[in-house]
């Protein structure tokens, strides 16, 4: 049995859940319970504040864990980083009102900055030669210059606009972050081998994101057109219809691609094209 800590609640939990989901495991669906067996795999959820995550593996209490990677830097735990997991994509930002004239880092000489990250913000500041005030709060840091508690903020930012309904701006990047699965160091070699089969499900997973299995007819004589287009893992696939003079090709597309493919498909002839999701493809 191996334990993985996630998110009770907030920005990942949902796309862990799903994420999890996908890769097979099965998993009641009650958010009560601090402790939860998968039905169908040797794996328990322990439901723990994101916070309390990368502690939580480094020390063991947990073998696994997934995390902003923001968290994993602000706690400087000793773990390993296992994978990136490509969802709950982010960045941690300065930001400040916007009306404000800024040039550079040198704003923030003797300024008090409110954030919730005060390591990775400190860590940065020295690296610039930037003395500031850091105010350490938790929740609602956005508030914090409209209130008069700081100058500016530093914090996680996704779309912008919760800076912007707070008549903020932001003007230095400080670190982008994604969810990533992290690792008790030391794992034993049963747990290692749980660890490798659910690694395996994850990959999966990932190389079926933004893929879509395409079928379509395709009349024999444009058959070589259409597979010079085709991008294929290694070659599609190529069978004869009991129509004569037609084959059917199956093939899979990323989705980056998808749409420029399909129409020069149907310009060279191509029919009755089926596009199918992928749920999991086993590299």
């Amino acid at each position: 049995m191996i334990r993985i800590a996630v998110q009770a609640k907030g920005r990942l939990y949902d796309d862990t859940m799903a994420f999890l989901s996908e890769a097979g495991i099965r998993l009641s669906a009650s958010k009560r319970a601090l402790l939860v067996q998968a039905s169908n795999f040797p794996l328990e959820v322990l439901y723990l504040r994101d916070d309390d995550i990368p502690e939580s593996v480094a020390s063991g209490v947990a073998d696994i864990g997934v995390v902003g990677e923001n968290e994993c830097a602000e706690r400087g735990a000793d773990v390993d980083v296992l994978k990136r997991l490509g969802f709950g994509r982010c960045r941690l930002s300065l930001a400040i009102p916007k009306d404000e004239a800024y040039e550079d880092i040198s704003w923030f000489s003797g300024k008090k900055v409110a954030t919730s990250y005060p390591g990775i913000l400190s860590r940065y500041l020295a690296s610039k030669g930037v003395r500031a005030d850091i105010h350490v709060i938790t929740g609602s840091v956005e508030i914090a210059p409209g209130i008069g508690l700081a100058d500016a903020i530093f914090d996680i930012v996704s779309s912008g606009s919760t800076l912007v309904s707070n008549s903020l701006r932001e003007v230095e990047t400080v670190m982008h972050s994604e969810a990533v699965l992290i690792g008790h160091k030391g794992l034993s070699a049963e747990k290692a081998d749980i660890l490798s089969q659910l690694l395996f499900r994850m990959d999966a997973v990932r190389t079926a994101e933004d893929r879509k299995y395409v079928l379509m007819n395709v009349p024999n004589s444009k058959l070589d057109d259409v597979l010079d287009v085709l991008p294929g893992m290694r070659s599609p696939t190529v069978m004869p219809l009991a129509q004569e003079g037609w084959c059917s090709v199956h093939t899979v597309l990323g989705e980056e691609c998808f749409w420029d493919i399909i129409g020069r498909l149907k310009s060279l002839g191509a029919e009755g094209i089926l596009v199918l999701p992928i749920e999991n493809m086993v590299p």
